[in-house]
């Protein structure tokens, strides 16, 4: 992945852009999809072997790749390059708009599905991947490539649960400010192939699974809903998701009829930890938010900062992080602690946004505007929070940029950061400042990425 290339007004003009920019790239380079499946995947002659796991390539009748994510495509060019002729075929499924324009893919298809929300796209896409595994058997080997975004794209709902009613669901969750768990624990007890549904569905062949990770402690249950893992969550955690957030009023009834089912035992469980089919089914972690970060940390390093890798488990509400982040920048400048300047602080993680104003934004966009304030009294200070798929939120903007000078820039074009929070609408406070991070999509996903620099 070369250098990134951003308009940011504040980045254009601060004479340590291009360090800015190179740490940046680094933390991209090492989420790079391609790169982690190959170095997880050892090949000499038929002999594969995937961590502490040697496949005899030659033994199986037929091996096939299924998954889905935003990093589906380089994931399964990595996996062609490895396999060659060994590979039979396969079906995955990534989210529109992140296929190059020609794709390199020789023996598998992709296709494209909507996300955030699940669209008719993907359950058609994913009923042409179950088909793939009707027919599978003991001399059989899967590949499932597994990276954030594969929930909505690998949709299958249950009989009695529409489409329709997953996105309306999925519309309130996401509004609401429920954690990636708690709408994962949802749509598992809501959907065929989530927590561990597709492990079902590939028995009784050998199915290896290699994930992306875009959940905050790399959660295998969690992440794309744990299609090929264990799922110790229950109908009755489900529910209480719901309750939490008081929408059981809100949501279509036949979610909450479906669901009452299941805690009266007359709807099936996800398939739980012990359960011998999964003595035949192999998840690997290929790359992650915390490798990323190190990354970043050893870039910045090497370009002569004071680094700290601060945490990888940053959560709660954005505007309250941005805030924290700010407060952590002040502490730099007056007293050179945590770290003396020129000071690089790096985070990573999963804010969530509780949706109460009609603005545009993301959780990245809102914790940055919540840092401007608390930042304008920083000198030579600036906050970065970008999503590593290049896309925050329902907008173009990969996150956003301030500095020490924002506050004032913003006051002199009228705008009130305060006001701003109210609305919701990071994006269209950033926007006039061109301080909006547009990095297109970037084919991976390992969470979002906060940099804090303070020169």
């Amino acid at each position: 992945m070369d250098a990134l290339h951003l308009t940011s007004f504040t980045l254009e003009r601060l004479p340590q852009g291009a360090l800015v920019r190179s740490v940046l790239t680094a933390a991209l380079q090492a989420a790079d999809p391609y790169q982690a499946v190959q170095s997880a995947l050892h090949r000499t002659g038929d002999q594969l072997r995937v961590g502490e796991q040697v496949y005899s390539l030659k033994d199986f009748r037929q091996i096939h790749v299924v998954g889905a994510g935003k990093a589906a495509y380089p994931m399964a060019l990595a996996l062609e390059d490895v396999l060659g002729d060994s590979l039979s075929g396969g079906l995955v499924i990534t989210k529109e708009g992140h296929l190059p324009p020609e794709s390199a893919l020789r023996r598998v298809r992709i296709l494209e599905a909507g996300h955030p929300l699940p669209d008719a796209r993907g359950v058609e896409a994913t009923r042409q991947m179950l088909g793939l595994l009707d027919n599978a058997s003991t001399e059989d080997l899967v590949f499932c490539l597994i990276s954030g975004g594969g929930s909505a794209l690998m949709t299958a709902p249950v009989d009695e649960v529409s489409l329709s009613d997953l996105q309306q669901l999925t519309t309130r969750l996401l509004h609401c400010g429920a954690t990636i768990k708690q709408i994962n624990t949802l749509r598992k007890h809501l959907d065929q192939v989530k927590g561990g549904g597709l492990a079902r569905r590939t028995a009784p062949a050998r199915l290896c699974t290699l994930i992306l990770s875009d959940v905050v402690g790399d959660p295998l249950d969690v992440i794309a809903s744990g299609p090929t893992v264990p799922d110790a969550s229950t109908f009755q955690d489900a529910w209480q998701a719901l309750e939490s957030f008081s929408l059981l009023d809100e949501i279509p009834p036949g979610i909450c009829a479906y669901l009452k089912r299941g805690l009266q035992g007359k709807a099936a469980e996800t398939l739980k930890p012990g359960d011998p089919l999964f003595q035949s089914v192999q998840n690997v972690l290929v790359a992650s938010n915390i490798k990323v970060a190190k990354a970043a940390a050893e870039r910045a390093r090497s370009l002569g900062f004071h680094t700290l890798l601060l945490t990888t488990f940053l959560q709660g509400e954005a505007r309250q992080a941005g805030a924290l982040l700010a407060a952590i920048a002040r502490q730099v400048c007056t007293s050179a602690e945590p770290l003396p300047r020129p000071a690089c602080l790096i985070a990573g993680g999963e804010t969530t946004v509780t949706v109460r104003g009609r603005g545009k934004g993301g959780r990245n966009q809102e914790l940055v505007l919540g840092a401007v304030e608390g930042l304008a009294d920083v000198p030579q200070s600036l906050l970065i929070s970008l999503a590593t798929d290049g896309g925050d939120g329902p907008t173009d903007a990969a996150g956003a940029v301030a500095s020490d000078a924002t506050l004032a820039r913003a006051r002199a074009l009228g705008l009130d950061p305060q006001d701003y929070l109210k609305r919701n609408d990071a994006y269209h406070f950033f926007e006039p400042l061109d301080d909006l991070l547009k990095t297109g999509p970037t084919q991976t996903n390992v969470n979002d990425l906060q940099f804090l620099f303070v020169f």
